[in-house]
């Protein structure tokens, strides 16, 4: 089985990489794909451009990626990055090998919103992430989306080994509140994030002046 776990990365901080590695673990997969998204359908640009993003990416995982691999199909694409589209590339670049497309609790009750919804899940299997002891309220979803939870929903990740797409399981991770928001506005304010990103990435922020780093910022 391989993972998918896209994001815009802006920056790349612990709180991406150990969701990623404990479902990669979890689940036993062949392969983490961690797909930079170029400009994202839902929300603002990111604010460093698609270099710094990927390049932040690639130090954070390091050369020695234990199954980890840093996709930039998204960046070469350029445009708006539509998840179908990527899920559709790789369903035809894998065959019938299972594709588990990793989501947060907060992006799934937003799923029906995504562009062409209905087909990701023929394309993959949902990962939905959750902090410990959170469940879903079904009836607070949109119909269609709460049918799709009903009807496809398992207990056992060897379920997803069956079949190459169209089931859904919820994951417990580490509940890391990291945000890459709150980086970025340390950053602005002159204040260090150090321990809740991996050091290669901060130095390359440093490097490279991103998100407006002040001059006093910690360097240590």
């Amino acid at each position: 089985m391989i993972g998918v776990y896209g994001g815009t990365f802006d920056p790349v901080h612990f709180g991406h990489l150990r969701a990623a590695l404990e479902v990669y673990q979890g689940l036993k997969l062949r392969e983490m794909r961690l797909i930079p998204c170029y400009r994202p359908p839902h929300r603002e640009p990111p604010v460093a451009d698609a270099r710094a993003r990927l390049t932040m990416l690639r130090a954070a995982v390091g050369d020695d990626t234990g199954g980890f691999k840093v996709d930039n199909r998204e960046m070469r694409r350029e445009g708006v990055s539509y998840m179908v589209d990527t899920l559709a590339e790789l369903r035809e670049e894998i065959g019938d090998e299972p594709l588990c497309l990793v989501l947060g609790a907060d992006a799934f009750v937003q799923l029906h919103t995504w562009h062409r919804w209905e087909a990701i899940t023929a394309l993959t299997h949902l990962i939905v992430t959750h902090r410990p002891g959170w469940s879903l309220e079904v009836g607070d979803l949109d119909p269609a989306l709460a049918r799709l939870w009903r009807s496809a929903r398992v207990g056992d990740a060897g379920e997803l080994a069956a079949a190459p797409a169209g089931r859904i399981l919820q994951f417990a991770i580490t509940a890391l509140d990291i945000s890459a928001t709150r980086i970025r506005a340390m950053v602005a304010r002159g204040e260090s994030p150090r321990f809740l990103l991996p050091e290669k990435v901060w130095n390359l922020i440093r490097l490279q002046g991103l998100y407006h780093i002040k001059r006093d910022v910690d360097e240590h």
